[in-house]
């Protein structure tokens, strides 16, 4: 991971934050000869000094075969990026660059067993529906409908060992040229832009 001191946080709320909001990850793995990745929404759960992420697949894929195999794994967080581009700044014969946040995580996943699979499933279901008012909660799902489709899916659980990271927002720039990159990311037309420079203004 490519990081400097200055695009770092010493502050690990602030690093848990950016993992409970970003819950979509690429589940990176090694199959033997090649490395393995799937795109998962998870559960970051903290617990005192533990830390996991809850999650499932799809049971009859390659991912599946590999984390089988090995259970060593890298959860990849990924946050609002974009382009900036070195002619807003004081000096523009200088390099462009990227601004962008990530988390990456390394642990040790468990595939869980059937019950195990139904209560993730639950949780996931009732974070992003809710139980008393959504047509589509877990709870109004026909159980014959939940045990059929549970057949093609495993849950996992990360315990997470390490945690890296590089939240980069222009911070090693002078205060003129974090305004000119500011002002020049909220006129553009891409909306993770938009979201960038929403992030340099809270840092300012």
């Amino acid at each position: 991971m490519y990081k400097l001191p200055s695009f770092t946080s010493d502050n690990q709320e602030e690093i848990l934050a950016f993992m409970h909001q970003n819950t979509f990850i690429t589940l990176v793995g090694f199959d033997g000869e090649f490395p393995v990745a799937t795109q998962v929404p998870v559960k970051t759960v903290v617990d005192g000094e533990v830390i996991k992420l809850i999650g499932h697949i799809m049971t009859k894929t390659d991912h599946f075969k590999a984390f089988e195999q090995n259970p060593n794994v890298l959860a990849i967080f990924t946050g609002a990026h974009a382009y900036v581009s070195a002619s807003v700044y004081e000096n523009p014969q200088s390099a462009s660059t990227w601004n962008y946040k990530t988390v990456q995580a390394k642990g040790i996943i468990r595939l869980l067993n059937a019950e195990e699979t139904y209560q993730v499933i639950k949780d996931l279901t009732d974070k992003y529906e809710n139980p008393k008012s959504s047509p589509a909660a877990f709870n109004k799902m026909d159980e014959a409908y939940i045990q059929k489709h549970l057949k093609a899916i495993t849950g996992f659980e990360i315990l997470v060992s390490d945690i890296d990271h590089v939240f980069k927002m222009s911070q090693n720039h002078s205060a003129a040229n974090k305004e000119s990159i500011i002002k020049n990311l909220e006129q553009s037309d891409d909306i993770l832009a938009q979201e960038v420079a929403k992030e340099m203004k809270r840092n300012l």
